[in-house]
C-alpha cells in the first residue's frame, strides 16, 4: 500500500514556480528520503504534504485519503523541524505530552504514551530535566518523541540533523534508522546531504529545481543514475566529468576522446545511438574506478587527502579539470608528479550535451 501518493503536485508563490508537476509514490512503512541542492524545492514539498502550505494544483493522497485540502491536524501527519521548536520552560515529559494534553487525552493515557516514547529513544531517565539542560542530541530526541506520541501515518523530517556536529550526526543517523525498524512507520526525511540519503533511505527522491530528477533505491540510483546531475549528486566524493568526442565503436563499447588528451581513447560500455563521429559527450567515472596505468589519463597530483584507510588524490589534467582518484592501502607521496590512469569500459558512463544518459 501506497503512504504517501502525489499526484501532479504543483507550486507556485505568484507567478514564479517552485514545485512543477510532481507525481511520486512514497511506500507505507519505508523511509524515503526528497534530496537535492538548496532551492530544489524538497522542504516545500514536504511542507505541503504536511499542509503547512498550500497546493497550486494537484492532489495529495495519505494512505488512500485526499488530504489536499485539509487542515494539517487532520492529516496524521507529525512534522520533526531542524530547530526541534521545545518549549524552553517545559520539562521534557510535558513537551512530548503537549499535543495529548491540547487534545485532552487521560491523564493515565499521556503517561503511558510519553514513557512509552522516552524508552524507545533512550530517554527515560531525562523526562523531569527542561531543554536547556540537555545536549543537541537529546534535544533533538526530545523532539521526535513528540512526534511518536501522536502516533501518526507520517513521519515528516526537514533536516533534523542540521545543527548537529558531525559525530553526533552519525549516532542520530544510527539511531534514525533503528527508530524506523521499531516502530515501522511511513517516514519521509528532507536533507542536502546526500550522505545521510544514502545510509538512511530505503528510496530517495533526487530533486533539481522543482522536477523530480529520478527516484529508486540508494544504490540503484548511485549504479544506474538516468542523468548528469543524479550521477554528479549522489556520490561521495562526486563523480567526475570530462568532456570528450565519439571517435568511433567498436564491439558494442563507444570509444571516445577526452578534451586534451589527443593521444588517449576510452571504450565505454554504450552503443551510443545516432552518435557520429565528432559528437561532444560527457564521460563520467567514479573516483574509485580510476586505476594507475603505463598509459591512459595524464594528470598532475596536486594534493594528497590522507583519510587513514583510504586516501583521494586531487588531480588536474591537461586543460585544467579536476579529476579525484580514490586509493586504498598506498601512501606513496605524489605531489607534484604526473601520473596515468584509465578505467574499465563497464566502469564509465557517457552522457549526452543535454546531460541525458546513454546507456
Amino acid at each position: 500500500m501506497t503512504g504517501v501518493r502525489l499526484h501532479n503536485v504543483e507550486k507556485a508563490f505568484g507567478a514564479v514556480k517552485v514545485i512543477h508537476d510532481v507525481s511520486i509514490d512514497v511506500p507505507k512503512g519505508a523511509f524515503s528520503v526528497f534530496v537535492g541542492p538548496s532551492g530544489c524545492g524538497k522542504s516545500t514539498l514536504l511542507r505541503m504534504i504536511a499542509g503547512l502550505e498550500e497546493t497550486t494544483g494537484g492532489k495529495i493522497e495519505i494512505e488512500g485519503r485526499d488530504v489536499t485540502h485539509e487542515e494539517p491536524a487532520h492529516r496524521g501527519v507529525a512534522m520533526v523541524f531542524q530547530n526541534y521548536a521545545l518549549y524552553p520552560h517545559l520539562s521534557v515529559f510535558e513537551n512530548m505530552a503537549f499535543s495529548l494534553r491540547l487534545a485532552r487525552a487521560k491523564g493515565a493515557v499521556i503517561k503511558e504514551k510519553v514513557h512509552a516514547a522516552a524508552e524507545i529513544l533512550k530517554m527515560g531517565d531525562q523526562l523531569d530535566k527542561k531543554p536547556s539542560q540537555l545536549s543537541g542530541g537529546q534535544r533533538q530526541r526530545v523532539a521526535i518523541g513528540r512526534a511518536i506520541v501522536r502516533e501518526p501515518k507520517v513521519f515528516l523530517f526537514d533536516e533534523p540533523l542540521s545543527n548537529l556536529d558531525a559525530e553526533l550526526r552519525v549516532q542520530m543517523r544510527l539511531e534514525l534508522a533503528r527508530l524506523h525498524r521499531e516502530i515501522g512507520a511511513t517516514m519521509i526525511y528532507v536533507t542536502h546531504d546526500q550522505v545521510e540519503a544514502m545510509t538512511l533511505a530505503d528510496k530517495i527522491f533526487v530533486l533539481k529545481s522543482g522536477y523530480v530528477q529520478q527516484a529508486g533505491a540508494p544504490l540503484h540510483l548511485y549504479d544506474d543514475p538516468d542523468n548528469q546531475f543524479v550521477a554528479g549528486f549522489i556520490g561521495s566524493p562526486a563523480m567526475n566529468f570530462i568532456p570528450a568526442k565519439v571517435v568511433g565503436q567498436a564491439e558494442g563499447r563507444l570509444i571516445v576522446r577526452p578534451d586534451g588528451q589527443e593521444n588517449v581513447t576510452l571504450g565505454a560500455k554504450t552503443t551510443g545511438p545516432g552518435l557520429a563521429d565528432g559528437t561532444p559527450v560527457m564521460i563520467g567515472i567514479r573516483p574509485e574506478c580510476l586505476n594507475p596505468a603505463e598509459t591512459g589519463l595524464s594528470a598532475t597530483v596536486e594534493m594528497s587527502e590522507e583519510l587513514g584507510g583510504v586516501s583521494y588524490l586531487h588531480t588536474r589534467l591537461a586543460g585544467g579539470r579536476p579529476l579525484v582518484v580514490e586509493r586504498r592501502g598506498i601512501r606513496e607521496m605524489l605531489e607534484g608528479r604526473v601520473i596515468h590512469l584509465t578505467a574499465n569500459p563497464a566502469d564509465i558512463m557517457v552522457f549526452d550535451p543535454d546531460g541525458r544518459r546513454l546507456r
